[in-house]
């Protein structure tokens, strides 16, 4: 096998399958956990002042790091207060297709029926073999099938947002320009295009892959992120169209919204009289750093420069090991047995 396809299964595989928390020893304390900051002027605000802020947007994005637990408690706390404000939240997943859209709908619609374990356990079942979920992790799965079950009890719309699974793998495999002339028909371009960005995220790809890889698997990479987040944006937007009263609270991976960009930037474009709003659920970082290291603004070209996010919640690490390590002395490993 590659050193290349090792590492994409050494690097991707603990995004969805990642332990829950990280070994008491290796847990660093730090005096912004569980505070939230107003980005634009850097002041602390109380958990009650951020829901009336965001209350009236028509957008919210709950940007996670998938496999932190910290960070799906915070939402469903968020999606609550905002259902005692008398408000109807649809919720939109990245991690479900649109197509799921009618099957997630069809599950919120069963409302709080009294159901006996038995017969709850057979929907979840159902329920995750009809998403796809039934093969992944069982603890991934949980996160999202209680925010699920909040919008079941709540009467809460669901919809997925993103493409179909079938459809990232084809992108990532062939590139967009190896697609066949249906495929392509099935696809929604925003033609956003901007080349400083473009280099930013290559460089972010590679680095998640410890620098190793090739231009060509890279360039397929990016050909599968700009697909989703034109798919995403053109959801969201359309979902504001269908379903108005709001807000949409959009559960998606944090890469997505920083600094305004990935999916925000194609739904203003598509949209641009919907209010958005991001809360940056952001762990504390391996070591020690200032306030200001978390609110460095990202200037490219053809971008004003903004922090990563409108509010920033910070909550502890899942993990403090460096995955490059861990993916060197593994490959050391392998060398050894060759």
């Amino acid at each position: 096998m590659r050193p290349f396809l090792h590492l994409a299964i050494f690097l991707v595989i603990p995004l969805v399958y990642a332990c829950a928390t990280a070994p008491k020893t290796m847990v660093r304390q730090d005096p912004l956990i569980g505070k939230i900051i107003h980005a634009p002027d850097h002041q602390f605000i109380p958990f009650n002042t951020l829901v009336d802020k965001i209350a009236d947007q028509d957008v919210i994005y709950l940007s996670e790091k998938h496999d932190n637990p910290m960070h799906h408690t915070i939402q469903h706390q968020i999606i609550k207060a905002l259902i005692d404000k008398k408000k109807v939240p649809i919720l939109g997943f990245e991690f479900f297709s649109m197509e799921d859209t009618p099957f997630l709908l069809s599950f919120a619609d069963s409302g709080k029926a009294a159901h006996t374990p038995k017969m709850e356990a057979a929907i979840e079942k159902q329920a995750r073999k009809k998403l796809g979920w039934d093969t992944q992790s069982d603890t991934m799965w949980a996160y999202y099938y209680d925010l699920m079950k909040l919008a079941r009890e709540n009467h809460l719309p669901i919809a997925g947002i993103d493409l179909s699974t079938s459809q990232k793998h084809r992108i990532t495999r062939k590139g967009l320009e190896g697609l066949s002339a249906i495929e392509k028909k099935t696809l929604f371009s925003s033609r956003l295009s901007n080349a400083p960005y473009e280099t930013h995220m290559k460089s972010i790809f590679k680095s998640v892959h410890c620098g190793m890889g090739n231009e060509k698997m890279t360039s397929r990479l990016y050909d599968t992120w700009v697909a989703r987040n034109d798919k995403m944006a053109l959801s969201i937007s359309q979902l504001y169209e269908k379903e108005p009263k709001g807000p949409i609270v959009v559960i998606i991976g944090r890469g997505h919204t920083e600094y305004g960009l990935g999916v925000m930037d194609r739904v203003k474009a598509l949209n641009p009289q919907l209010s958005q709003v991001n809360i940056g659920l952001t762990e504390i970082t391996r070591a020690p750093s200032d306030l200001a290291d978390y609110l460095h603004p990202l200037k490219l070209e053809g971008f004003e420069p903004t922090a990563p996010s409108d509010y920033l919640w910070f909550t502890q690490r899942v993990s403090y090991a460096d995955p490059c390590e861990e993916f060197k002395a593994a490959l050391k490993k392998m060398k050894q047995k060759d």
